[in-house]
């Protein structure tokens, strides 16, 4: 087992869970970390931290000396335009691999992709994971590597899936697209442990891995609806959004986040990802490899997620 683990994205939604269970099994792990981030440092476990960012080589240098495994959980999720993405979640994919693979040791690689890799041509933030994927294969080498591609992950602390999830909670959701589209969910403490597992067991090289909660086909929106709707004991009243309205909103809300200097949240891509047909995640190589299941139901992983977070 890697008893050495460098690992970036620490303090961001999935990173932060990924640091505190690497510690628990005993692991010195090296974490990067930005400047502007160290407010956001988790008071529960303290890595060795080292200062930088994915655009400096010397900190990635310092970040994988020495070490076992790499595991690269940081990304970009937002942007306006192609090159938002770009810059992180491939040139900065890059950098960090021609780092680790200047190691003597070769340390493993694993790099937490995202299912919308699978399709590219959806959106920018789609086309990057694939090009940071690529990016990986590229430049490993020898280098052992392991991709993942989660579906949706959501959490307690999450800020992407869960201001949806919240509208649903307190009694509306909106409904995009068609009624067969079909999603896969995992709470992100399961993707935590489908990391750990690899990191313990998968010593080959070139692996890519997707999973899910271990609800077999997926989710329609409704199922999700429904589950929030046992949880708060309330009626949840849909409400139909056409989507072209949708895309218009999501055009405005890129002008006007370009204005303010904000990354937006609703994009044109953003759409077509939300209304795609099939985001359904196959994790039986995972299993099969690893020994990996995931624990954590939909209805228990919305419970921990909303109650904890509003109560009721």
């Amino acid at each position: 087992m890697h008893r050495s683990i460098a690992i970036t994205g620490a303090t961001g939604f999935m990173g932060r869970v990924v640091l505190k269970r690497l510690t628990s099994m005993g692991c010195h792990v090296r974490a990067l970390i930005r400047p502007a981030s160290m407010h956001k440092r988790p008071t529960q476990v303290v890595p060795e931290w080292v200062t930088g960012d994915l655009e400096d080589m010397e900190s990635l240098r310092r970040l994988v000396d020495g070490v076992d495994g790499v595991v690269h959980c940081a990304g970009v999720v937002r942007g306006a335009g192609r090159m938002d993405f770009e810059r992180i979640n491939v040139a900065g994919v890059a950098r960090l691999v021609l780092a680790a693979h200047a190691q003597p040791s070769k340390p493993r690689f694993f790099l937490i992709s995202s299912l919308a890799a699978r399709e590219p041509h959806l959106s920018h933030y789609a086309a990057s994971k694939r090009n940071g994927e690529k990016a990986l294969t590229i430049n490993a080498g020898r280098m052992p590597w392991v991709i993942f591609r989660p579906p949706a992950v959501y959490g307690p602390e999450d800020r992407e899936i869960l201001p949806l999830f919240r509208w649903m909670y307190r009694g509306i959701a909106p409904v995009i697209g068609s009624a067969e589209t079909r999603i896969s969910l995992l709470y992100v403490e399961d993707l935590a442990e489908a990391i750990v597992c690899c990191v313990k067991r998968i010593t080959g090289v070139g692996r890519s891995y997707e999973m899910h909660d271990g609800h077999t086909g997926g989710y329609s929106w409704e199922d999700v609806i429904d589950a929030i709707a046992r949880i708060n004991g309330r009626t949840i009243y849909r409400i139909k959004v056409p989507v072209p309205l949708v895309r218009l909103a999501a055009s405005l809300n890129v002008a006007v986040s370009r204005m303010c200097g904000q990354a937006p949240m609703l994009t044109p891509g953003k759409v077509r990802e939300l209304t795609h047909p099939d985001w359904v995640g196959d994790h039986t190589a995972l299993t099969r490899d690893t020994g990996w299941v995931p624990k954590v139901t939909l209805h228990e992983g919305l419970r921990r997620t909303l109650q904890g977070r509003y109560g009721k």
